[in-house]
């Protein structure tokens, strides 16, 4: 059984559950590829957000790219369950 964590969050975060969250799939894909991104999304979301992957930039709405930077995730698999439980609410 799933059971839900709470976390504490670095910025007050609203989330539109309806909106599509199309451009978090590239950021979680990039972070599986590469491990260099993977801890910079992890350790400083707001810098990997801006480079981007391979000179490309991630296209994410500012509350996807919000809700990436307020998250304190450990692990990218961290990271995945809190965006998951956020944007199931």
């Amino acid at each position: 059984m799933i059971t839900s964590t709470a976390f504490a969050t670095k910025l007050p975060l609203s989330v539109n559950t309806q909106a599509p969250h199309s451009g978090l799939s590239g950021v979680f894909a990039a972070a599986v590829v590469n491990q260099n991104f993977c801890e910079m999304l992890l350790n400083n979301p707001e810098e990997a957000l801006k480079q981007g992957y391979l000179g490309k930039t991630f296209t994410l709405s500012q509350e996807d790219a919000s809700l990436i930077i307020s998250l304190n995730a450990k692990s990218l698999t961290d990271l995945a369950k809190q965006v998951v439980q956020t944007l199931g609410k």
